[in-house]
This record gives C-alpha cells, structure tokens and sequence, in this order.
C-alpha cells in the first residue's frame, strides 16, 4: 500500500516557502492591466495579518512567490487566490474558472535555495520574451519601487550576518540567463 506523507503544516513556524499557482487552463488573464491590479491589491492586503512577502512574479497566466505565513500556508493560499476570485467576481463581473485547483509548494531550506529561488522568480519574465533585463518587468519584485519584507534571518548567508567586525556590505545580485 502507497502512503501518502501528511503535508507539513505551516502555522507560525517562520518557514519560508516558494508558491506557485496556475490560471485555469493556463489563460493568460493578468496580460490585462486591471485584472494584474486587482491580483497585487489583494496580495498586499492580507500580506501584514497572514504572511510575510519576500519576492514574487506574476506572469500573464501564473505566480510565484516566496513568502513565510504566520497562518498555515493552505490558509495563506486561500487569502490569496480565493480572495482574487471573490474580487474578481465583485469589482470586473468576472464568472469564469480563474485558478487551476492547488497550488505548489515548496519548504525554502537554506540561504542557497532561497536565491536560488529568487533568480528563478527574477529571471522568469526574462525567459518567457517579456522583458530583456528582470528590472524591466513591472510585475516582478526586480521592479524597482516594490516594498518587501525582508530575508528570514535564518536563511541569510552566514558571511553576511555573522562577520567578524560586525558589519557586511549588501552586493548587488548579478543576474545571467543560464539555467537553474
């Protein structure tokens, strides 16, 4: 007999997870400017209460992020495609299937996956012809202007937050298109 394993629960652990979730039969809905607002509206809306955000991409027809839910992260899912689809409902009379059911996960496990995770995120657009350079992609966190939390203080390089003068220089992430 195949066991399943029981899917471990994110409830104010300070585990950072990468999320991704498709469109219903991959549309790409958010090409349209109004419906890519209202998807960061309320994004940002439960950002304080359920998670932190670190990073994220929406692309015209899915997401990813990095975020570390204070609630569980099925919970977290919920606010945030579930509250997009009641939104839509209400504010552009949108009936349609918007999500495909489920979501990815995936637990963040070091410093080293957590960028890992963020070049893919950044490099995302930049892959599929929509921009040349990841800063050039309004709906990604490489966009200039976008207010993040910041990096889980367990996933920090240790050379960043343990040197041995106390201080450390932030370096700019250096991008390249080869794969992951």
């Amino acid at each position: 007999m195949f066991l399943k394993p029981a899917r471990e629960h994110a409830t104010n652990n300070a585990q950072t997870y990468f999320v991704t979730s498709d469109t219903w039969e991959r549309r790409a809905l958010f090409q349209n400017e109004a419906w890519a607002r209202l998807f960061f509206r309320n994004l940002l809306a439960h950002r304080d209460d359920a998670y932190l955000l670190h990073e994220f991409v929406l692309m015209p027809d899915h997401f990813h992020l990095l975020i570390t839910p204070s609630i569980a992260l099925e919970r977290a899912a919920q606010l945030i495609k579930g509250g997009f689809s009641y939104q839509a409902k209400k504010e552009l009379g949108s009936n349609a299937e918007i999500w495909r059911r489920g979501f990815s996960d995936h637990r963040i496990r070091n410093s080293e996956d957590y960028h890992k995770h963020v070049h893919y995120i950044h490099l995302n657009p930049v892959k599929r012809g929509l921009c040349q350079g990841p800063c050039e992609y309004k709906y990604s966190s490489a966009y200039p202007g976008w207010k993040l939390d910041p990096i889980p203080q367990g996933l920090k390089p240790r050379d960043i937050y343990e040197s041995p003068i106390g201080t450390a220089e932030a370096v700019p992430f250096q991008y390249t298109t080869a794969k992951i």
